[in-house]
């Protein structure tokens, strides 16, 4: 089976690697016997989410993340009604500020987000970098990643990872973070997220695939050292979690 991805602003949205979410998933189907026909989309370009099976956008810089604000209201009636119709998207990184009703710049300004949900992010002075050791309602493995933002994000009503034992959730330490609702995925994470976490991977490969009549095996294909490096990462911030509370 051929799959249509489509892969919004990627010179522009693209810090801490955030093209390899698409990459290792594009890898997975591959391995699975199917084939990807991905489209990269620019500022300005016109693109039809119709017959798209997965929508994405990377992190980017504050400035960056401004101008892709700028852009997408051409699209944003497309990508409200294709989260509606279930399309599954992932925004990551500062990208997922944009899927709220608003976005609140340092400098005061409040620009019109996509409107997907109703939360607000709002950007202060002060970074939030570090760490992240969390819990998904998803799967039974703890998420991990890593966090550069400057904005709050109130009113998030379902959030991907459900608690942090370690790092910075939407709006406070040790709160839920992220967005996920039907199948839209999305998390201030870098690292990138479906490269740090198996388990979120076949959660998105899992929606992209049931959507067009496709059921996953019970193991997927064995991606070198995807597993370990997690393993790794989750067992490092353990002990750091444990250190902590002793």
């Amino acid at each position: 089976m051929e799959f249509r991805f489509l892969h919004l602003y990627p010179d522009l949205m693209s810090l801490y690697g955030s093209y390899a979410n698409v990459s290792v998933l594009v890898r997975q189907l591959e391995l699975l016997g199917h084939s990807v026909h991905l489209e990269t989309v620019a500022p300005g370009d016109t693109a039809s989410l119709s017959g798209a099976d997965f929508l994405f956008l990377g992190a980017g810089t504050e400035r960056s993340q401004a101008a892709a604000l700028e852009a997408l209201p051409s699209m944003a009636g497309d990508i409200r009604s294709a989260a509606g119709d279930g399309l599954p998207m992932l925004f990551a990184g500062t990208a997922m500020e944009l899927l709220g009703a608003s976005v609140t710049g340092r400098d005061g300004q409040c620009r019109k987000g996509l409107e997907v949900a109703s939360f607000t992010a709002v950007q202060g002075d002060k970074r939030i970098v570090g760490d992240l050791y969390g819990t998904t309602d998803l799967y039974d493995e703890p998420v991990v990643g890593f966090m550069n933002k400057c904005a709050v994000i109130s009113g998030v009503e379902a959030p991907l990872i459900t608690a942090c034992a370690m790092g910075f959730g939407n709006e406070r330490e040790g709160g839920p973070e992220g967005f996920h609702r039907d199948n839209v995925f999305a998390s201030e994470l870098t690292g990138p997220l479906l490269v740090k976490n198996p388990g979120m991977l076949r959660a998105v490969t899992d929606a992209v695939c049931a959507r067009r009549g496709v059921t996953l095996p019970e193991e997927l294909p064995h991606l070198p050292y995807l597993q370990e490096g997690f393993q790794v990462t989750a067992e490092q911030l353990r002990l750091r979690c444990e250190a902590t509370k002793a």
